[in-house]
């Protein structure tokens, strides 16, 4: 029986509670690297272990699953799990940060999945509904200093963490999901503001970065996440940002001006991206996996190698320590005040 060595460049997503034969095949796919569960994908903490499971059998080999678990409106799985409130609460409670950091990690981790795709790194400006609470702060150096801690919660339990979204999705009312926002501000006003958070954690070994969907057109006529310009000349080379860089989803809509989606695909591993998203389209998802060329690529491999998670407790283990209690009442109660 043959086996996949690495781990592809392509990120898919799955329909149901369990995998069918074709999942499977794609899963196999020499390019599938990662699978990105949704809520559909959840019933019960027992079918999340046994999905996961089915998942990594069907590749034969080294695979990530990733999830969008920040709290607040974007929480995949919440029975079975503490409720984690929106990011913008822990101004409040800037004490509480890093322990909801360890408690997200701590149970993902525990079902099997690698990673959660956070902290949103965004400023909050007061104009992004899409982005609104999920921000930490309308301050660049607050929320470059609660990200901060939430990462070194994640990182404590053995999540690496991936900022969000790259450099910036605060300052536009368009939601990228649906449309293709653009950002008229200078660069120096990007770098003195979007960029602080960035720099911060980089600077502290932040392993992943996911650039927006945005037009930012003092720097390129391209969005984030399909411009060398972003990607290479100032994450990589400005900022010395040496983790993985996954894209945001190819089928969003602000990424449709790209072209189709093997153009999209191309565009965006051009630009410098190591994983490529393509969600809820299987079809395009297909599409993608076949059209971009299999070949290894060691730095990739490497950069992408390190998302993998390094689970310290079963659920059981986790949900019968001191530690997972007292905090899981904490975040729990902060929950329900800013219910």
């Amino acid at each position: 029986m043959t086996t996949n060595s690495a781990i592809g460049p392509i990120m898919i997503d799955v329909e149901g509670l369990t995998l069918t034969t074709h999942e499977q095949e794609k899963i196999y796919h020499p390019n599938t690297g990662a699978v990105i569960l949704f809520s559909r994908n959840y019933e019960s903490p027992e079918q999340l272990i046994a999905l996961i499971d089915s998942i990594r059998n069907a590749r034969k080999g080294p695979i990530l699953i990733a999830i969008d678990q920040e709290g607040g409106r974007v929480q995949r799985f919440k029975q079975g799990f503490t409720r984690l409130p929106p990011a913008n609460c822990y101004r409040e409670r800037p004490e509480l940060a890093e322990a909801a950091g360890w408690l997200m990690a701590s149970e993902m981790l525990s079902v099997g999945i690698d990673f959660s795709f956070a902290p949103v790194l965004d400023v909050d400006c007061g104009i992004s509904e899409v982005i609104g609470d999920r921000s930490f702060s309308p301050d660049p150096q607050l929320t470059a200093q609660l990200a901060a801690s939430f990462r070194k919660g994640m990182r404590s339990a053995g999540m690496a963490a991936t900022g969000k979204h790259f450099p910036g999705h605060g300052a536009v009312a368009a939601d990228s999901h649906m449309a293709l926002p653009i950002d008229e501000r200078e660069l120096n006003e990007i770098r003195a503001k979007d960029l602080v958070p960035f720099k911060l954690l980089i600077e502290q070994g932040l392993e992943a970065v996911m650039p927006a969907h945005v037009v930012y057109p003092a720097v390129d006529n391209m969005p984030a996440g399909f411009s060398e310009k972003w990607l290479q000349n100032i994450l990589r080379r400005e900022l010395n940002f040496n983790g993985a860089i996954f894209s945001d989803d190819l089928n969003m809509e602000g990424a449709a001006m790209a072209g189709d989606f093997s153009e999209r695909a191309k565009l965006a591993q051009h630009a410098g991206c190591d994983m490529l998203l393509v969600c809820n389209n299987p079809k395009a998802a297909e599409q993608v996996l076949d059209s971009v060329p299999i070949k290894s690529d060691p730095l990739r491999a490497q950069r992408l190698d390190a998302m993998r998670g390094k689970p310290k407790m079963t659920r059981a283990i986790l949900q019968a320590s001191s530690q997972w209690q007292l905090i899981s009442q904490q975040i729990a109660q902060l929950s329900n005040e800013y219910a």
